[in-house]
């Protein structure tokens, strides 16, 4: 990490620079979608160790992660639940195979939302969030 400009510390901007397994030193916008991702969540799970709070939330983070570097995070995040409480918004199946509780929003007739929660130990993963708000069987919050 540098400063693009050290000499004037208010108006500075910070440059970011990784190394990504088995490649050179590369400025961030230079790097893949997925390793990007990887070294941004490194940078906020690194902030996270340093000033700890109470909750965080992230909205799709993992999205451009392929299957080794989602278990990664995976483990992150499962290293930080026991200290904090983790709101993720996501896609992946893999990551809502994780969650304590999962809340997700469904479509009404009419087009109105409605939003839906399960807690996945009670059916069958991430997949009963979606076969309960398919068949209107939900618990509205």
């Amino acid at each position: 990490m540098k400063l693009t400009d050290p000499e004037n510390l208010l108006e500075t901007g910070i440059e970011i620079e990784a190394k990504p397994s088995g490649k050179n030193i590369k400025k961030l916008s230079l790097l893949s979608g997925g390793e990007r991702s990887l070294t941004s969540l490194a940078f906020l799970f690194s902030i996270f160790r340093s000033r700890p709070s109470p909750f965080y939330v992230m909205d799709e983070v993992e999205a451009a992660l392929d299957d080794v570097n989602l278990q990664r995070f995976l483990q992150l995040v499962n290293e930080f639940r026991d200290e904090a409480q983790l709101i993720i918004v996501s896609h992946q199946k893999r990551t809502m195979e994780t969650a304590d509780c999962l809340y997700g929003v469904t479509m009404k007739p009419g087009g109105s939302s409605k939003v839906v929660s399960e807690k996945p130990e009670n059916n069958q993963g991430p997949n009963a969030l979606f076969e309960i708000a398919d068949t209107q069987k939900v618990n509205s919050l």
